[in-house]
């Protein structure tokens, strides 16, 4: 599961690029009751979503040319420079180069091998995102991708991510858990988009997933709010109730209302 005691491979941050981070921030704001805390100018224009003070997110104003409004999550690297040395010998590319951001950290934003973007950071001041897990947070991760082996061995060889295959419903799915530390650190499940009706048609990506107290509550929230829901809200025994959306400006994220664990 995911948790703040960051190590290597493990998800520690995600941000949101969007036209609008004023109106992005009035929509998380209405569902999630996140404050949008704009950074000082050295930032350029970069800021931080808050929940009761603490941090679950970044965001940012991003232009048509720098890609869709999308999320993108981050996975802690303990050398950027390496790791992204690491990605292009595993077939992935540098979008942007590493760098230091003030004292915060040192980042990079990658694709893999499917050309899904993805970002690293190496920690400084920042270590990762304050809260995850609890209702309003980051709390699972899905990578969709049209060749799951080959995805699996790219994170492998890049941050040294491993895979267990579940039993689920009948088939497999394949979760990641940073290296070295077991199943019980999955963080996010890496899927075949050709057997997802919701993702058979559109690009390869990593989808994040919010937790809530009421997915259909969620749901009708962010319909009111400008959203659109991509897929309804679903049952999946003993994993919980999940939706898929968008927000206003076309970036995707999940909710899930977990199921109890098992005792």
């Amino acid at each position: 599961m995911l948790t703040t005691r960051y190590v290597t491979g493990a998800p520690n941050w995600i941000d949101l690029g969007t036209p609008d981070i004023e109106g992005a921030g009035s929509f998380y704001g209405g569902l999630f009751g996140w404050r949008f805390q704009p950074g000082p100018p050295e930032t350029g224009g970069y800021g931080l979503f808050q929940l009761d003070g603490k941090t679950v997110a970044g965001g940012m104003r991003t232009t048509e040319e720098q890609g869709p409004p999308s999320w993108t999550v981050y996975f802690q690297s303990p050398d950027v420079d390496a790791t992204a040395k690491a990605a292009e010998q595993a077939h992935g590319s540098v979008m942007v180069q590493p760098m230091d951001v003030l004292d915060l950290g040192r980042m990079a934003i990658l694709a893999d091998k499917a050309g899904v973007t993805f970002g690293l950071w190496q920690p400084g001041i920042t270590k990762g995102l304050d809260l995850v897990q609890e209702p309003g947070s980051l709390c699972w991760l899905e990578l969709y991708t049209p060749d799951v082996p080959a995805a699996a061995g790219f994170y492998n060889a890049t941050l040294g991510m491993e895979t267990f295959a579940l039993d689920f419903y009948g088939g497999t799915y394949t979760t990641f858990s940073p290296g070295g530390q077991g199943e019980d650190a999955m963080f996010g499940g890496v899927v075949d988009k050709a057997d997802d009706p919701a993702e058979a048609a559109g690009p390869a990506y990593w989808l994040p997933y919010f937790e809530v107290t009421d997915t259909d509550a969620t749901v009708a929230k962010a319909q009111s709010l400008g959203g659109t829901v991509r897929m309804p809200a679903t049952d999946l025994p003993d994993v919980g109730r999940i939706a898929k959306l968008t927000d206003p400006y076309g970036a995707r994220f999940a909710v899930i209302k977990s199921a109890p664990p098992r005792t």
